[in-house]
């Protein structure tokens, strides 16, 4: 079942974007796509309470459970940038908005640090939710399945540091046109 609630908040998730940002550009009613941009931290309410009552009706934690927590955990920590990277997009397109910029070099590599800054905060997140949830049904037969959520929350910490570290040793280069000037893409 929770699964089934995971994919229905994922949809929720990417139909309210688009809706807000349709909203915004398409209709030229910039109020009412804040407002439904506002109703992304709803779904996240959603999900957290369908993952507690799941637990606390008497269902055995599972990876699912884990996956909720750092469904959560990334929403909350890249939601605001991942909203304002797809308004950017839309307004390009629909609105004669500047064309997004493609960084590189330095900038490229404070951004890759910006978002391990960004993943700590998320898997702390999705770590502390997994606790709560644990410490709430204080039943560790049952909710045993949410110890992966520490060993994988290390893991995706770890390639995030890996990435940034990359690009600050290896910085990525502008993209160059065919005709051989730096592209703007």
């Amino acid at each position: 079942m929770i699964i089934t609630v995971i994919v229905v908040c994922e949809i929720a998730f990417w139909v309210a974007i688009i809706s807000g940002l349709a909203l915004r550009y398409l209709a030229r009613m910039p109020r009412a796509g804040l407002l439904v941009l506002a109703l992304v931290p709803l779904i996240d309410l959603v999900l957290l309470i369908a993952t507690a009552v799941n637990l606390r009706a008497g269902e055995s934690a599972t990876v699912a459970h884990s996956l909720a927590a750092f469904y959560l955990g990334f929403s909350i920590a890249y939601g605001h940038r991942l909203i304002r990277w797809a308004d950017i997009r839309f307004a390009h397109r629909y609105a004669d908005g500047p064309r997004p910029e493609k960084p590189h070099g330095a900038a490229y590599a404070r951004l890759c640090w910006a978002d391990v800054g960004r993943t700590a905060l998320a898997v702390a997140i999705a770590s502390g939710i997994t606790w709560l949830l644990a410490a709430w049904i204080a039943n560790p037969a049952r909710t045993a399945a949410l110890e992966t959520t520490y060993r994988w929350s290390g893991l995706i910490l770890a390639i995030e540091i890996a990435w940034a570290v990359s690009y600050t040793l290896w910085p990525r280069k502008p993209q160059v046109a065919y005709d051989g000037s730096p592209s703007a893409r």
